[in-house]
């Protein structure tokens, strides 16, 4: 026993010197997912989409732009992925931490990406995914924003910008578009976040990108 132990502080002693020296590193994401809940539930419902890909997810419930923002050093940036996926927006028309514009959720958007491409990180922004109402505000306030225009207004500034600046651009909204803004009745429960069945429509968008630009 004496003997195994010394083995296994000298195993110890060996293992920390190399991370020290930077032999030793943790496994490079192939991505990581930016996002709200809509991107949390995505972990919850399809787990092994993660792990069997070399993926993180990062989604945080109720989070708007600013937040994420805030976050994208420690979540993403220190995490050193090849590619970020950001899908955001949906609560900053919510209006989830007060009224916005939709310049400045588009400037939060842009600030995440251009992080991303100054630590050379590819980034992938996806089209937030349209509701016609969100259920935990009030008829008026759904009457006044309007959320299904807001949101097809914030995707034009979304694709308008990947296209101007080097990132690739992910429709969601197109296929799950129930033809008047929102969200296809048999795809939600409540008009803003998916089925479980539904992230496999979602990831036959995202994951050809996603390896695309993976490949050297």
């Amino acid at each position: 026993m004496k003997h195994l132990s010394v083995f296994i502080l000298v195993v110890c002693s060996v293992v920390t010197a190399m991370a020290q020296k930077g032999d030793v590193q943790n496994i490079r994401p192939d991505a990581v997912f930016m996002g709200n809940s809509i991107t949390q539930n995505w972990r919850h419902f399809h787990p092994g989409f993660f792990t069997e890909n070399n993926y993180v997810n990062k989604g945080i419930g109720g989070e708007v732009t600013s937040q994420m923002l805030v976050r994208f050093r420690r979540d993403v940036i220190r995490l050193n992925p090849k590619v970020v996926v950001i899908l955001a927006g949906t609560n900053d028309i919510a209006q989830n931490q007060g009224y916005v514009t939709h310049a400045q959720i588009m400037d939060n958007i842009a600030s995440m990406a251009d992080l991303a491409k100054c630590h050379h990180i590819r980034v992938v922004l996806c089209s937030v995914l349209p509701a016609g109402a969100y259920r935990w505000r009030p008829e008026e306030f759904n009457r006044m924003v309007a959320p299904g225009q807001a949101i097809e207004r914030l995707n034009d500034m979304i694709r308008e910008y990947a296209f101007e600046n080097d990132c690739e651009y992910v429709d969601f909204w197109t296929p799950m578009s129930d033809g008047n803004k929102g969200m296809k009745q048999e795809l939600s429960p409540d008009g803003v976040h998916p089925y479980a069945d539904a992230y496999f429509m979602m990831e036959e968008l995202i994951t050809p990108v996603i390896r695309r630009l993976c490949t050297p």
